[in-house]
């Protein structure tokens, strides 16, 4: 079962006011209204995004997620937080979530992606692209972009900021407190931060303490459970029978030993489809296979399950919003 931190859920009950019961909303997902916060108790996503759903039937949403993300401060994600402030700059901040967003959330991965007009802080999210889940994204976006201008010696905007999910009614809200475009309906979910922003220096940028923190989150991160085993079992079935094109779900449930219904209900139990672990598992693969130059460009794309090559970039630039060409050179 996939999980995020309880921090979440009560900032979001807390935002809507008196619009609800707080005591009782948070009582459905488990957290008790009175206890002290701390983001360290964990909450079902599923649970979650049932209880942003059920808010988003007594209320209007579009504009608290927003809200809500830019409430978040450093000092509320612990030691992580710390580590954000500590580090010598946005990209080195960044870095750090990318690498310890794990000992937070079991549904989310950060990625820093390089493009042409910056770099790309990039949230991955898989599973049903739910009401829950979208407003839940759309805050983690604001979130990141809130602390990111509590180190920044200067006033700080992304140049944009990018939604997979449809536009609202109106974005002028998003648009006015990001103070860039916000592109709705994108490939993916992300801030792009210029270079100029990622390489200034943090205000509390120190080393000393960087060092100490970062000791303290490795040892927090090893602690913390890896991918569960159905996945990455089924993740190596599915990479080892790319060669042979798309796998199908029926042939990678019989290899471990599962009904399909079986192992389509153990995806579901960590927040996953078959389609999103195959696009998933195809992606890491790729980007594997084109950061080693043994492999012709016709060669990943065979590999990853392509019968063509203008497939493999078409998926590629859909995946990484770069071609793999690009991404390679990159990469060397």
């Amino acid at each position: 079962m996939g999980y995020v931190t309880s921090l979440f859920a009560r900032k979001m009950v807390a935002a809507v006011g008196a619009a609800i019961d707080p005591k009782e909303a948070l009582a459905g997902v488990g957290i008790d209204h009175d206890a002290p916060w701390d983001p360290k108790v964990m909450i079902a996503a599923e649970d979650y995004y049932d209880l942003l759903e059920k808010m988003a039937r007594t209320i209007d949403m579009t504009d608290l997620p927003v809200h809500v993300g830019a409430s978040m401060r450093c000092d509320d994600y612990g030691a992580l937080g710390l580590a954000w402030k500590a580090a010598p700059n946005l990209m080195a901040s960044c870095s750090r979530i990318e690498r310890y967003a794990r000992i937070w959330t079991g549904v989310v991965t950060y990625e820093l992606r390089p493009d042409p007009r910056g770099v790309l802080f990039v949230l991955h999210r898989p599973g049903e692209r739910r009401l829950g889940m979208r407003l839940s994204n759309e805050a983690t976006l604001a979130s990141a972009v809130s602390i990111s201008r509590q180190v920044c010696p200067v006033p700080f905007s992304p140049i944009e900021v990018f939604v997979q999910h449809k536009e609202p009614r109106s974005k002028a809200f998003h648009e006015a407190w990001f103070g860039c475009p916000v592109t709705f309906d994108a490939k993916l979910d992300a801030v792009l931060i210029s270079h100029e922003a990622m390489t200034r220096p943090n205000i509390l940028g120190d080393e000393g303490i960087s060092r100490y923190l970062i000791s303290h989150l490795d040892e927090e991160l090893a602690e913390v459970p890896t991918s569960p085993p159905i996945v990455g079992q089924a993740k190596d079935l599915i990479a080892r029978g790319l060669s042979e094109g798309t796998p199908r779900m029926a042939d990678i449930a019989k290899g471990l030993g599962l009904s399909v219904r079986s192992f389509h209900r153990r995806l579901s139990e960590h927040g996953l489809t078959f389609q999103a672990l195959t696009e998933q598992t195809r992606r890491e693969l790729a980007e594997g296979l084109l950061r080693d130059e043994r492999y012709s460009l016709a060669e990943v794309a065979f590999l990853t399950g392509f019968s063509e090559q203008s497939s493999f970039t078409r998926a590629f630039k859909r995946w990484i919003g770069t071609t793999p060409a690009i991404y390679r050179k990159a990469q060397m």
